[in-house]
């Protein structure tokens, strides 16, 4: 088994890079340029968001697992970080808050549901040999 840290440090990283992701397609698509400093302003509420959930949840304990840690990740990274972009003026619009429930939804699942998978399937492998 895997030490703690090369469990959550991963983790914790792909859901940074993955919220940046997120905030970097967003700037491109509506063309607001400057994509790679831009993307840090869109996203820093929503990496806030990801911080407290972490903290609240103590994600690393599992953090790839998807209900808890998944599930609470997602949906703190997209509550903490509406109110945050709310607090401070930028933009909350019904349409903008789908399409980040459903974005965020499909990058910090999604990846963890893969590891899921991928875990089952060595598993399997690795019993029948």
């Amino acid at each position: 088994m895997s030490s703690p840290v090369k469990v959550w440090l991963p983790a914790a990283i792909a859901d940074v890079l993955l919220i940046l992701v997120f905030a970097a397609i967003g700037r491109d698509a509506h063309a607001r340029g400057d994509i790679v400093t831009g993307a840090f302003t869109t996203a820093w509420p929503f990496l806030a968001g990801a911080a407290v959930a972490w903290l609240v949840l103590r994600a690393w304990r599992a953090p790839l697992s998807i209900w808890p840690a998944g599930v609470g990740i997602w949906l703190g990274t997209v509550v903490v970080g509406m109110l945050l972009r709310a607090a401070t003026g930028q933009t909350v619009l019904l349409p903008f808050i789908l399409v980040a429930l459903i974005s965020l939804a499909i990058f910090l699942l999604g990846y963890r549901a893969l590891v899921a998978l991928l875990m089952r399937m060595v598993r399997k492998r690795h019993s029948r040999v």
